[in-house]
């Protein structure tokens, strides 16, 4: 009888666990699915780099889903990993590391999403010869893709260099010529000292490149990265005044010959193989070119009348230069929400967001919730499915769900994108066309694999 009772008690508690357990899985499959419908209003699917899941080997442990830093890319529907919002991948690979079992590996869009994409060799090679690529244009967002790729260009063009018996001076010729001072920019610039190459790099704004423009504070990375003439930069996370303190370390103690104030306009392949890149002020020739342009390009204009007047602007650096005033930002995206969020913070500020759809959607999880306290609290105001109509020197007019809003305004701010610089690179001769991307990326994916597994061998040999 004893035993019974007690049978009947384990039953019990075991049935009291097991109903929490299912309940707690089956809110977390609910939250999943709501995530993927969210990721369904923008994405098309991954635009570029993002998790394959073998799911014969997926176990079902969740670990994948708790790495990220880019939020819900990944989730648990059904007892295995699946991707609910693609988009917001932008190739930390930690979903990669984590999986106990090997299940996830990091691929690229299929060949349709690569389709407005420039054409490159492994080597990150145009289809001109010695005219590369480095960086977010090439199709990778990720400052340290952007570092890796710099890297890696200079020592393509270094091992040419050697193959065809050394180098050959020519009076006036660089041996490589970088265009642009951002992440891939001095990776490429740092490893061109290295090797004691004749280089020069061009910027036309400041160094940093689009790192520079971002907002005070923002975690532009979160894994380490190996830059040149440094070596492995161990940081887990690292601010835009970080990396810029950093470069700037680094770039003082270094051969640094860079230009800025140079906007390239075109660049010619002479018949003895020298480049002319042709700038404003300035004519430069180089055996080599490095493009670090990024992909943001020029900022996209909305076409609304007043949009001239000066006090609109499309990027924001100092959000402490700015109190006591009245300021829209228009826009979505993780920028326009940490504009904001930026500018809110400031004394005496009044902020309003306008934004086209009815809620955000393609933001990171950290900012949806500084906009969400930002609102409770009163710092921030956000009209949904709004539009500015006009630009007036001391106000705005704002179309809200149909009905126009006169607000008055000192600042504005836009944040609707950028154009990729795809026309120039059309004008040089660079092509463009379908590529296998997911089969470049799965060959990536398996050498950083292996290189990973080299360096964790060696470590545990130095012990």
């Amino acid at each position: 009888m004893d035993t019974l009772i007690a049978f009947i008690i384990a039953v019990i508690v075991s049935s009291f666990f097991l109903r929490g357990y299912l309940k707690n899985l089956k809110a977390k499959e609910t939250r999943a699915r709501q995530a993927a419908e969210k990721g369904q209003l923008f994405s098309e699917g991954p635009r570029a780099q993002h998790p394959h899941i073998d799911t014969t080997y997926c176990i079902g442990c969740g670990t994948c889903t708790t790495v990220c830093p880019e939020g819900d890319v990944l989730a648990m529907i059904a007892g295995k990993a699946v991707i609910v919002n693609g988009y917001k991948c932008i190739g930390h690979s930690l979903c990669a590391e984590a999986c106990p079992v090997g299940a996830i590996t990091m691929v690229m869009a299929s060949p349709s999403m690569g389709a407005d994409m420039p054409y490159l060799t492994p080597e990150h090679e145009t289809s001109i010869p010695n005219l590369f690529i480095a960086g977010e244009l090439g199709g990778l967002a990720l400052i340290k893709n952007a570092v890796n790729q710099g890297r890696d260009c200079i020592d393509t063009i270094v091992n040419r260099v050697a193959a065809s018996g050394g180098r050959r001076s020519l009076p006036g010729v660089h041996d490589v010529l970088i265009v642009g001072a951002g992440p891939a920019g001095i990776s490429a610039s740092l490893r061109a000292i290295e090797h004691k190459l004749n280089y020069i790099t061009i910027e036309r704004d400041e160094i940093g490149g689009t790192v520079a423009k971002y907002p005070r504070q923002k975690l532009v990375m979160t894994s380490p990265v190996e830059f040149p003439m440094y070596g492995k930069f161990k940081k887990m996370q690292l601010s835009k005044e970080n990396l810029l303190a950093f470069w700037d370390m680094v770039l003082n103690r270094s051969d640094f010959n860079v230009s800025t104030g140079e906007k390239v306009e075109d660049i010619k392949k002479d018949v003895d193989g020298i480049f002319t890149v042709v700038t404003a002020n300035n004519q430069y020739r180089a055996r080599a070119v490095v493009l670090a342009l990024g992909r943001a390009g020029e900022p996209r204009k909305l076409g609304v009348k007043g949009e001239e007047l000066s006090k609109v602007m499309y990027r924001l650096i100092e959000a402490d230069h700015y109190v006591n005033k009245q300021i829209l930002v228009v826009g979505g995206g993780d920028s326009a929400v940490e504009a904001a969020m930026g500018l809110a913070e400031q004394s005496g500020n009044r902020v309003t967001l306008s934004y086209r759809q009815s809620q955000f959607s393609r933001i990171k999880d950290r900012n949806a919730k500084r906009m969400e306290d930002g609102m409770r609290s009163g710092k921030v105001k956000v009209l949904f499915n709004s539009s500015p109509v006009e630009f007036k020197p001391n106000s705005v007019v704002i179309d809200v769900k149909g009905q126009m809003q006169e607000i008055p305004n000192d600042f504005v701010w836009i944040f609707a994108g950028g154009t990729p610089p795809n026309d120039f690179l059309k004008k040089i001769g660079v092509a463009f066309g379908m590529r296998d991307l997911t089969l470049e990326a799965s060959n990536e994916a398996k050498q950083a694999s292996a290189a990973r597994k080299q360096f964790a061998e060696a470590s545990a040999g130095a012990l």
